[in-house]
């Protein structure tokens, strides 16, 4: 049975490490070749988990390089105001990320534009964060294959990150996070090979395992809406075998069409693979998905929850994050802990 889940010990202080980029997005579902205005807002793997976490409760600090701008100030800005921690993110560089955004409906898919190229944390250089400082008092550290994608140094800092992680001896957990848009198949599974060595909670999505490190769900047909559940739990198994993960989460998405996906996830731990309810979910925006997913494993594994547990509480907070616009998932513990009940409805609450 389910327990309610209270709020993260305070003791309990997360650090993130990635990039933060402007987002700018067509209002609706215009297509970019139909809109006279974007709407801008902030977003990024790492800080979204970041923003996840500390509107549950958890002292979450997000660290990147941003360079001295109102464009960077009012990202910063943002994050205080959801209560993350902003203390340790360094000034200089000539400009933050972009992403633009052009959202999909029905079997119209949702496309992304990156301008990232020499934003200021692709630019950073490895020996400019302090790590021993930035992890006083931290006991997990969380980052994503988007970050050492950016670009060499990047990458040098990303494996110099995890490093000084374990070194300081925080639980580290990566959501491998394959873009194509920013690097090659080759080029990830080396560099990301490294990093792995030291990483104890691997988190992905149906592709991530195969694009990465060549291990594919056979047989599974994500597009067709088809899920096999014992071809993931093979995955899981030999991502472990490979690396010693100490657990792996993935996530398990049925692309019906851009508005109506099915909704699952898996936690492999110790040999046993758990499986969450299923979700069918009309979307709203299925950006920052993945981070709410992953916040959710996160806070249920220093909550110190049962691996079924935790696999519910991620699948879910990931679900309610498909039905809110932006990256950052504007859900609260209740309403996460509400539908892991049973509370499905969506019915008004007065």
């Amino acid at each position: 049975m389910w327990g309610v889940m209270t709020s993260a010990p305070t003791s309990h202080r997360v650090v993130t490490f990635g990039e933060i980029m402007l987002r700018l997005a067509t209002p609706g579902f215009r297509r970019f070749c139909q809109t006279d205005s974007l709407e801008m807002s902030f977003g990024g793997g790492e800080a979204n988990v970041a923003c996840s976490l500390a509107q549950w409760g958890v002292n979450a600090a997000f660290v990147t390089k941003l360079p001295t701008n109102d464009l960077a100030e009012a990202a910063i800005q943002r994050l205080r105001g959801i209560g993350v921690d902003t203390s340790h993110i360094l000034r200089g560089g000539n400009r933050i990320g972009i992403y633009f955004l052009e959202t999909g409906a029905a079997q119209r898919a949702s496309n992304v534009i990156y301008d990232r190229a020499s934003s200021a944390i692709a630019t950073a250089r490895p020996q400019e964060f302090d790590w021993p400082s930035i992890f006083r008092g931290a006991n997990w550290f969380h980052i994503t294959g988007i970050t050492p994608a950016l670009s060499e140094s990047a990458a040098e800092a990303s494996i110099a990150a995890v490093k000084s992680a374990k070194h300081a001896g925080l639980q580290v957990s990566c959501d491998l996070n394959f873009r194509k848009k920013l690097w090659s198949s080759e080029q990830a599974g080396r560099t990301m090979a490294i990093l792995a060595e030291h990483v104890d909670y691997c988190i992905a999505n149906e592709e991530d395992a195969e694009k990465v490190f060549g291990i594919r769900a056979t047989g599974a047909d994500v597009a067709g809406g088809k899920i096999d559940h014992a071809k993931y739990e093979a995955v899981a198994q030999q991502l472990t075998e490979r690396f010693g993960f100490a657990g792996v989460a993935i996530t398990l998405r049925e692309s019906h069409s851009a508005s109506h996906n099915g909704w699952s996830g898996m936690f492999y731990r110790d040999g046993a693979a758990y499986f969450s309810r299923h979700y069918e979910m009309q979307i709203v925006d299925r950006v920052g998905g993945g981070d709410a997913f992953a916040a959710g494993c996160i806070y249920a594994l220093l909550n110190e929850q049962s691996p079924q547990q935790v696999v519910e509480f991620a699948a879910a907070a990931s679900c309610l994050k498909h039905s809110i616009p932006g990256d950052f998932n504007f859900v609260s513990l209740n309403e996460v802990q509400a539908l892991v009940g049973g509370d499905a409805s969506g019915r008004v609450q007065r």
